[in-house]
């Protein structure tokens, strides 16, 4: 049976789908799959996609890998650091703003992709010349952003823990708004709000959805309100706990949750 399966190609990474093509494949088992770059090796993250359809541009599982294929994936991706210190040599003498922060070969050989970041525009055909002449492959140069560089090096967030882009996010948190520090009641501090790649915590868009749930029944801090010991002006608010602390001048602040309201 053509099932729709889904593939990561590196830990924790974003999850694409390819046609089974009638394939025995379980959960956990590597794989070669056909891309637009060429021939790809991955990893099965759900056999069995519910609800999806194979449809006729989706491109197929090749085969289930082999001892052989992992054998030349690792091959592979040894040739690909000597090719990162290369570039980077390269890159320096050509006196180039970029930071290259990682290289992959497809698994075919057929592309080497450089992966870079940069706060302007490069002209690195010259780069990309000397590359090709060296690797006789095609040569693929990708200007990333710094949250993809974040991912890729890793680190510790302010939390003391990993950082999350890199060990189990796998959406696109571009779109994090400052509107999201707001709604959770942060403090607009750079050093509070922002992450290691300097941009807006990814923490702050996955978790948004709770507080803006959360938020919805509470009131806003400086409203009136009535409560069983009188009526009061609301002076906090705790959006996890539901709770908000009400002063009542002749009691005194009181905290209160939605229940007991």
């Amino acid at each position: 049976m053509n099932k729709v399966v889904g593939v990561s190609f590196n830990q924790n990474s974003k999850v694409y789908f390819f046609s089974s093509n009638e394939l025995n494949i379980k959960d956990g088992d590597t794989v070669i799959v056909d891309t637009e770059r060429g021939q790809q090796l991955g990893y099965v993250i759900a056999s069995d996609i519910m609800n999806k359809e194979v449809d006729k541009d989706m491109k197929n599982v090749v085969r289930v890998a082999t001892i052989k294929d992992i054998s030349v994936f690792e091959k592979n991706r040894i040739d690909a650091s000597h090719a990162l210190v290369k570039a980077r040599e390269i890159s320096k003498k050509l006196e180039l703003s970029m930071n290259i922060i990682d290289a992959n070969y497809t698994f075919d050989r057929n592309q080497l992709l450089f992966y870079f970041v940069s706060d302007s525009r490069i002209d690195f055909r010259e780069m990309a010349k000397q590359l090709a002449f060296i690797y006789k492959t095609r040569i693929e140069l990708r200007q990333v952003g710094v949250r993809d560089k974040a991912k890729s090096v890793s680190g510790m967030g302010q939390c003391g823990r990993e950082l999350c882009c890199s060990c189990f996010l796998k959406d696109n948190l571009d779109s994090v708004t400052i509107n999201m520090a707001k709604n959770q009641n942060i403090a607009l501090n750079p050093n509070k709000i922002n992450g290691q790649c300097g941009r807006l915590l990814c923490c702050l868009k996955y978790e948004d959805e709770v507080y803006t749930k959360n938020r919805q029944s509470l009131p806003n801090i400086g409203d009136r309100v009535s409560t069983v010991n009188g009526e009061g002006k609301v002076v906090s608010i705790d959006i996890l706990k539901k709770s908000y602390v009400v002063n009542i001048p002749e009691v005194g602040k009181i905290e209160m949750t939605l229940e007991s309201k």
